[in-house]
């Protein structure tokens, strides 16, 4: 029995919750994964998990095992990658968990040259806009925009934006560019997000504060319909500015009441609760956070320069 692949199996089991989840975070039939844990039970002379109704419960064993298990696999790692890294570069697998359109738009392109310099290494993308839970989806680093609900997690900021009032210049040429906050309630709003079609914004100037619930008959739980609801003129958003930087730069959308501001919104990376952050991960967020700081494009939509990229309406 291979005492670290046994280990690998546990913590998979025991982070996913299930034999069959373990299995395809692993990338093993799920056979062999019961197996496995049979072998360490029998070589351990203790029971690791118990079946009831409400699924697979580890054992108080199994927990205390689960500890020393990812301590040892994490060692293991760093020890193993040290050594590799002195001609090879990384090497295994990495999973990468982020929001769909700013991965779309701002990673995907630029995974090839972190791939390029690490020929070695494999990378799995998830992409979700919603927090999905980073062990039971044996996830590395995940990325998130806006603020991190769950302070257990080793987080890293990676970048600064800015939120704005975004539609194509086709709307504002059929429903006029409003010149006040206060006018918003009476355009079509694309809603991000899930609920009842309202949306809170608070708009800042110069000392004066304006909040207002933004009510819109259409609205999506994901940035990419928000996108194409906003591209075929169907109306305006009040997003960030990230979620159209293509389309801003080609000024085939436009912003308004630019002379307020709203609150910005950061992406950080951040790592699973309760371990260390994997070398795998950490070389890429490294990579990650100096490709973004030279993206020429996205350091104009940050608060420093909020309005660089809004052509005159």
């Amino acid at each position: 029995m291979n005492r670290f692949n046994s280990m690998e199996v546990l913590v998979a089991v025991i982070e996913a919750g299930s034999f069959s989840a373990a299995a395809r975070r692993l990338d093993m039939g799920q056979p062999a994964v019961s197996k496995a844990v049979a072998q360490l039970e029998a070589h351990l002379h203790t029971r690791l998990f118990i079946r009831t109704t409400r699924g697979l419960a580890p054992t108080d064993a199994a927990q205390a095992y689960y500890q020393h298990a990812l301590q040892a696999l994490q060692s293991s790692e760093l020890a193993e990658q040290a050594a590799r890294d002195l001609g090879h570069g990384l090497v295994g697998r990495l999973r990468i968990s982020a929001p769909v359109t700013f991965a779309r738009l701002h990673i995907v392109p630029v995974l090839g040259a972190f791939l390029a310099q690490h020929p070695g290494l494999e990378v799995d993308v998830v992409l979700d806009d919603r927090p999905i839970d980073l062990l039971q989806e044996g996830i590395d680093v995940a990325i998130r925009i806006g603020p991190l609900a769950d302070s257990s997690m080793t987080a890293r900021p990676l970048l600064s934006g800015v939120r704005k009032v975004i539609a194509t210049p086709a709307y504002f040429a059929r429903h006029g560019m409003p010149g006040h906050p206060s006018e918003l309630p009476g355009h079509a709003c694309v809603i991000y997000g899930q609920g009842s079609g309202v949306a809170r914004a608070i708009f800042q100037r110069e000392g004066e504060s304006l909040e207002l619930m933004l009510h819109g008959r259409l609205r999506t739980n994901a940035a990419e319909g928000v996108r194409a609801a906003v591209l075929s003129d169907q109306g305006l958003a009040v997003v960030s500015a990230w979620m159209f930087a293509p389309e801003l730069a080609e000024a085939r959308v436009v912003t308004a009441l630019d002379a307020w501001t709203l609150p910005g919104i950061d992406l950080s990376a951040i790592f699973p609760a309760g371990r260390l952050p994997g070398l795998k991960a950490r070389r890429f967020i490294d990579f990650l956070g100096a490709v973004l700081q030279r993206n020429e494009v996205l350091a104009r939509l940050t608060p420093e320069a909020p309005h660089q990229l809004t052509p005159t309406a």
